[in-house]
């Protein structure tokens, strides 16, 4: 792409670009507000820009408290979390390797998100998120344990059967999900799990792992085999070089392909709404407060896809820089 020196031109891509912008973040934008809204605002015939903010929607979706005690433990859960950012995204200030840093952070919120039943009388929107939390945490693991160890044994050891393999997990992901739905939910019963995390987490680990498989194998193409060899010759076995060469090497893609498992994980309806009766998790938990003719579910549903959406954000920005490295390193090549 070149750069053009039109003033005019460049003018226009400005605009655009600008037009664009808006009209991806005005439908969030808008959800934010609907969040802080009273019901009568937000179902006002004529849309209201000016209104004045309040916390109930929040409080009714997490807490079973009343509106006026919620602002302590809202305003103290906030700086919590935003001291655990605030330290994350100083991590290389820190005297300690990042990645102790972030695991540190995400245990500490991890513990504060487990310690919050015990100080405060949550509400069942809060169970949907600790179930949410369970499964894409155990999705993740499993999809990137496989994933990682099947990408490079198809990399490494090309064979007309690598190929078979290939196609047929292809296959296999280009199934719609509604086709695998029954033959999961007749397994569940039969099995004992229905309604249970480790069912939920296993149906979406072999709904995901084609898609792992093959974008990890992407980036252990790129990797020289020289790399391991070296290390093979200095003594280290093939799961020794594998963890301590390649592994390191191959970071990025791992964060990057852990990103979208953990997208796929956590934002799944439809799986989670057939496989779970009581054990819900957050989009389906969200999907109660679509429908029916309740003025006051407009608000909540705002505040809960608000809720919902946060976190990914706060993932994203602290694994930006993996992602963009990971997707420029091989996995989009062609």
């Amino acid at each position: 792409m070149t750069r053009t020196d039109n003033s005019i031109a460049r003018y226009l891509i400005y605009i655009a670009l600008a037009l664009f912008t808006v009209y991806n973040v005005l439908p969030f934008a808008w959800t934010i507000m609907n969040s802080v809204k009273l019901p009568k605002d937000a179902n006002a015939r004529i849309p209201r820009f000016l209104f004045s903010p309040t916390g109930e929607n929040y409080s009714e979706l997490w807490l079973n408290i009343e509106p006026e005690e919620f602002a302590p433990y809202g305003l103290a859960l906030i700086l919590v979390f935003f001291i655990l950012a605030a330290i994350a995204l100083s991590a290389n200030r820190i005297p300690a390797p990042n990645s102790v840093v972030y695991l540190g952070c995400i245990f500490a919120g991890v513990v504060v998100a487990l310690a919050l039943p015990e100080i405060v009388n949550t509400a069942e929107f809060y169970d949907y998120l600790i179930n949410s939390v369970i499964v894409t945490v155990g999705t993740l693991c499993i999809s990137l344990s496989i994933g990682a160890l099947a990408g490079y044994g198809l990399a490494r050891f090309r064979h007309v059967v690598s190929v078979y393999i290939l196609v047929v997990a292809l296959a296999f992901r280009s199934l719609p999900s509604l086709a695998l739905v029954l033959p999961f939910y007749y397994l569940g019963q039969l099995s004992g799990l229905y309604d249970t995390h480790i069912l939920l987490i296993f149906c979406l680990v072999a709904v995901n792992q084609p898609f792992t498989i093959w974008m990890l194998r992407s980036f252990f193409m790129e990797i020289p085999r020289e790399i391991e060899e070296a290390a093979m010759i200095d003594g280290a076995g093939r799961l020794k070089s594998f963890l301590s060469v390649i592994v390191p090497i191959m970071w990025p893609g791992i964060i990057t392909t852990g990103l979208f498992t953990l997208l796929l994980a956590y934002n799944d309806f439809l799986l989670a709404r057939i496989l779970t009766q009581i054990n819900w998790t957050l989009p389906v938990g969200i999907a109660q407060f679509t429908g029916g003719e309740d003025p006051g579910h407009v608000t909540l549903a705002a505040a809960g896809s608000v809720s919902v959406t946060l976190p990914i954000l706060v993932v994203i920005i602290f694994f930006q820089k993996y992602l963009i490295r990971g997707l420029a390193s091989g996995a989009v090549k062609g």
